[in-house]
């Protein structure tokens, strides 16, 4: 019984690496085809899905901002509405992001075989996969460009800068769809993304630069930080929504399309396997 465990588990493995050197079947077509047909879908549900991640971080907003803001004084003297709002309108695309390709996609997978569906079509298992990681970047870009809207409404948003926001927060979002991606290859069950949140997201979203300065905390703090697409996308949105964008958002930006770039393969090979298993 453990040579047959053993057995399964190397073959598992040998399939998995040797489906990062295959070339993935993919069509722009056919993804553009799948890609249309969560839109459909989201057409149906926009109002209630906006509300889901919009209220909070207006709530956050109106809290910190605002409420915490009047006793916070940073050492530029800049109003402390102003450092949270950009740093919210990531996050807000980061939670968007990580919830589609989580709980979204693993509906689609599992209950509702929306992915067998489509597999019996024209469409690869590869196209199916880029299709949600183009629905899910397109999730966290819209709450993103949602959530800008309402930060210029309270006054914050003033420079012609911050029409290339949604740069930055694209890569972060196509980032954090294939790691959510790659966590629902492996999830089992709803509730393995309670780990997923309280585990990886929750503490980005906390010390990813969101709501303080990071240059207080201990070197290995920061560096820790500087792992995480977060931190780069707050570190890009930041300036360009106060219209202050300078040469050092430059490698912030490659950062991000450089992990972008090396976490794409990962959903495309794991989730694949997960389909085919």
């Amino acid at each position: 019984m453990h040579v047959t465990h053993y057995d399964s588990f190397t073959a598992k493995l040998k399939a998995l690496m040797s489906g990062f050197w295959a070339i993935p079947d993919i069509s722009c077509y056919q993804v553009m085809t799948i890609f249309y047909r969560h839109l459909l879908v989201f057409k149906k549900t926009w109002l209630s899905n906006i509300m889901f991640n919009f209220v909070e971080p207006v709530l956050y907003l109106w809290a910190m901002g605002i409420g915490l803001g009047s006793y916070v004084a940073l050492q530029n003297s800049l109003p402390y509405i102003y450092f949270i709002a950009p740093a919210l309108v990531c996050s807000s695309a980061m939670f968007a992001a990580c919830y589609e390709a989580t709980y979204g996609s693993f509906t689609r997978m599992g209950p509702q075989k929306v992915f067998q569906s489509m597999a019996s079509t024209p469409a690869s298992l590869e196209d199916i996969i880029m299709g949600e990681v183009i629905y899910s970047t397109f999730k966290g870009t819209l709450y993103g460009a949602v959530f800008l809207i309402v930060v210029a409404l309270f006054g914050i948003a003033k420079s012609p800068w911050t029409f290339l926001v949604p740069i930055p927060i694209i890569l972060m979002s196509a980032i954090f769809s294939n790691l959510s991606l790659v966590w629902t290859s492996l999830a089992p069950n709803y509730d393995s993304y309670n780990y997923f949140f309280t585990l990886l997201i929750s503490p980005m979203f906390l010390f990813g630069g969101v709501f303080f300065p990071l240059e207080g905390f201990p070197p290995v703090f920061q560096t820790i930080a500087a792992l995480t697409p977060l931190y780069h996308a707050v570190e890009v949105v930041r300036p360009l929504v106060l219209g202050v964008p300078g040469y050092a958002c430059a490698p912030h930006l490659l950062w991000l399309l450089l992990a972008f770039i090396l976490t794409l393969r990962f959903p495309l090979v794991m989730l694949k396997n997960r389909l085919t298993a």
